[in-house]
């Protein structure tokens, strides 16, 4: 589940879930378990992420599948991981209200609604993963976390049946 800091990915995630009972794997809470970390971004105030220690550390329990995986982006992340691509989208005038309320620096503030203006995150999805898989699914109200809940609980029963005669 990529998308831009703030569209909702953990609280959908999370959800989802608990719901489902599939594993939730959010990549930054990992990355700061592990101290997954190539090194500190002076200009973003933040650490800068080993993507090749963070797709090793989750390789086994991905090959196991039944995993959500919560990261902004996902373009190192192996083909092979995902049946499916969810990336979440929000309004910009709600996303910098989001984004404002965590302490965000003008500058990460900018360039955050910028990615979400550009579609960048779907973008990479689209380039990363065979089109067909990779689905847009709006992120501004509750009434939408719900019905983004279960347009996904349904493609996860249709795809059990599908993969499981």
């Amino acid at each position: 589940m990529p998308g831009t800091p703030g569209v909702g990915k953990t609280t959908l995630g999370k959800e989802l879930a608990s719901r489902s009972g599939l594993k939730y794997i959010n990549v930054g809470d990992l990355a700061r378990e592990g101290q997954l970390y190539d090194g500190y971004d002076e200009e973003y105030d933040c650490p800068i992420l080993d993507e090749d220690r963070v797709v090793d550390e989750l390789d086994n329990q991905m090959r196991e599948g039944g995993v959500i995986v919560d990261y902004h982006g996902c373009d190192f992340f192996p083909e092979r991981w995902f049946h499916i691509v969810f990336v979440l989208r929000t309004d910009t005038s709600v996303l910098y209200k989001r984004l404002e309320t965590r302490g965000y620096s003008e500058k990460k503030l900018t360039d955050n609604i910028q990615c979400e203006i550009f579609q960048v995150l779907y973008e990479e999805a689209t380039e990363s993963y065979k089109e067909e898989i990779v689905h847009q699914l709006p992120s501004n109200k509750p009434e939408e976390l719900e019905n983004n809940i279960d347009q996904i609980l349904k493609w996860i029963e249709q795809w059990i049946k599908d993969h499981n005669p």
